[in-house]
């Protein structure tokens, strides 16, 4: 029996949770979020090149905040199958022997669950290497699952076992500490995202938001493309610093956003009779970071004809006027294309500036602890909260599921930028 941190579906808690004012969601997430603590049997391998997994540390991402929020889109609800282990974020030792990989290398996972890990013929986006693409999510030898930690079969990384294909595990430089390790599937997704458009040199390109994906986003442009001015618009303090640290020139404050990117790109400010303003002139490139949150920010902000890129899961209705007037250019980006960006995430993990990133880690048993402090990062200045689930608990009482979803622990969430 391993210990597992379980999603079950509860669409009541689902959207009681989601009806939660913002000053609320802090306190009352954790009570209301449709998760278990539990013991039960330990995935194993579905087919062949599946092999078992010994979870080290596993991330807590904004999605999976999201997820126990009540803040996800419908649209994803069938790519998921229930109850499913959450956990993409994850850093392992195999505990089988892994073609070129013996039983006890430590190995980062990519968490797309495309056509190899499947067993089925490629579908045409594989086909064509753009796993992170595939249609086929919901077919093959596993239950529907967009990624490892929200897949059924696949387990996740908020429990002590899992397992993975092959094609999803990348080697750990023995250099690496492993909580420079665990960054390397969010750094992935900052790699795919600066990938998918183009930047010319001297680009002015603005980040929208200052979490995980934002700062990780802001060291991707100012290490991989020719960028010139990033600007990051962050709400505190502690966001601002680390911003600065990875290569952001400037920082701004959510409240003085339009006036600040009309004096540094000398757009002229546009204020509507309702609804807020935006500028005429602005930003060549705009990524939202926020998770949707900052979306309505970034096509005020982005010149006509300009770059709006989606690196976080959208999570609120968004008037999109300005992509016709302003006749924009809307990419989206989901998660990494596979080992290109995992190499370049690893070596960007080694970046001095990410010292510190991770600052807590919690066992399992203290799940809403962790939650809490997750929902609350940018507040309380810390950046990526982690799981060590080897870590501490009681024995599992006999034949049993520990505390439900009503039990005696707790969670926690602040937003955006």
């Amino acid at each position: 029996m391993i210990l597992a941190l379980e999603y079950h579906r509860s669409p009541a808690r689902y959207l009681a949770a989601a009806r939660l004012p913002g000053r609320l969601r802090p306190a009352a997430v954790p009570s209301l979020a449709p998760l278990r603590l539990s013991h039960r049997q330990p995935p194993g391998p579905p087919g062949p090149g599946w092999v078992r997994l010994r979870t080290v540390l596993s991330g807590i991402c904004g999605s999976d905040l999201a997820m126990a929020a009540g803040k996800v889109s419908p649209y994803l609800g069938p790519l998921t199958s229930m109850p499913f282990v959450p956990g993409h974020e994850v850093l392992a030792e195999l505990l089988d022997d892994a073609e070129d990989m013996p039983a006890g290398t430590r190995v980062v996972l990519d968490p797309v669950l495309p056509c190899r890990a499947r067993g089925t013929g490629p579908c045409p986006s594989c086909a064509d290497g753009h796993e992170n693409r595939c249609d086929h999510v919901n077919a093959g030898r596993i239950s529907s699952g967009l990624q490892t930690g929200f897949c059924a079969d696949t387990g996740g990384g908020w429990s002590e076992r899992l397992v993975a294909h092959r094609s999803q595990l990348h080697r750990v430089p023995e250099s690496l500490p492993s909580e420079r390790a665990v960054l390397a599937e969010p750094l992935a997704c900052a790699v795919r995202s600066v990938r998918r458009i183009d930047v010319p040199r001297g680009t002015t390109i603005v980040v929208v938001g200052a979490g995980t994906v934002g700062l990780l986003t802001v060291l991707a442009l100012r290490e991989l493309t020719a960028a010139g001015p990033i600007i990051v618009i962050a709400r505190h303090a502690g966001q601002r610093r680390r911003a600065r640290a990875l290569g952001a020139t400037e920082t701004i404050d959510p409240s003085a956003a339009l006036r600040g990117l009309r004096r540094v790109t000398g757009g002229s400010l546009v204020r509507p009779e309702l609804g807020p303003g935006y500028l005429l002139g602005g930003a060549d490139i705009v990524v939202d970071c926020t998770g949707g949150e900052g979306l309505d920010t970034a096509l005020r902000i982005v010149r006509a004809g300009g770059t709006v890129l989606l690196s976080g899961m959208p999570s609120k209705p968004t008037d999109l006027t300005p992509a016709w007037y302003r006749e924009l250019n809307v990419v989206g980006s989901y998660a990494s294309r596979g080992a290109d960006d995992f190499r370049a995430a690893l070596d960007l993990a080694s970046h001095d500036a990410l010292d510190g990133f991770v600052d807590s880690v919690y066992p399992l048993t203290r799940w809403r602890d962790a939650l809490s402090h997750a929902l609350s990062a940018g507040r309380s200045g810390s950046v990526k909260i982690a799981f060590a689930p080897q870590n501490g608990g009681p024995p599992a009482p006999h034949g049993a599921a520990s505390a439900g979803a009503d039990g005696p622990d707790r969670l926690d969430r602040e937003g955006a930028f």
